[in-house]
């Protein structure tokens, strides 16, 4: 059965996704981050994906991936988990945002409206328009 969240491959007669990794991880930054995707999605700016179906190396997850015009990872920390993920999947063109780059750390930013619309607005002026 096809993956229904997949976005379909490009062609000529649309413009490919713009797709949008977060860490996603246990901590607050790593809410932070999903939030933000989430937000840019809402906004259409992108398409929020699975990370985890390209650490798993699901087939219709890392064609769609293949298929996008543009992608952004955003990570809560240092350790760049989502960074790493697209790398170790052969994934070498994406901007990367990584939220203690802009301040925010670790167990000291709590998953308020101002630091999603931060991230948010951050990764949107890093996507194509």
């Amino acid at each position: 059965m096809a993956d229904q969240n997949a976005p379909s491959p490009a062609c000529a007669c649309s413009a490919a996704p713009k797709l949008i990794f977060a860490c996603s991880g246990a901590a607050d930054v790593g809410h932070v981050s999903d939030l933000a995707a989430r937000k840019l999605t809402a906004e259409g700016v992108g398409k929020m994906f699975c990370l985890a179906g390209v650490g798993g190396r699901v087939k219709p997850i890392m064609e769609g991936t293949k298929a996008a015009q543009a992608i952004l990872a955003i990570d809560g920390c240092p350790l760049h988990c989502a960074r790493h993920t697209l790398l170790q999947a052969g994934f070498k063109k994406f901007e990367h945002l990584c939220l203690a780059d802009i301040g925010m750390e670790k167990g000291k930013t709590p998953p308020t409206d101002q630091a999603v619309t931060k991230v948010a607005k951050r990764g949107k002026a890093m996507l194509p328009k």
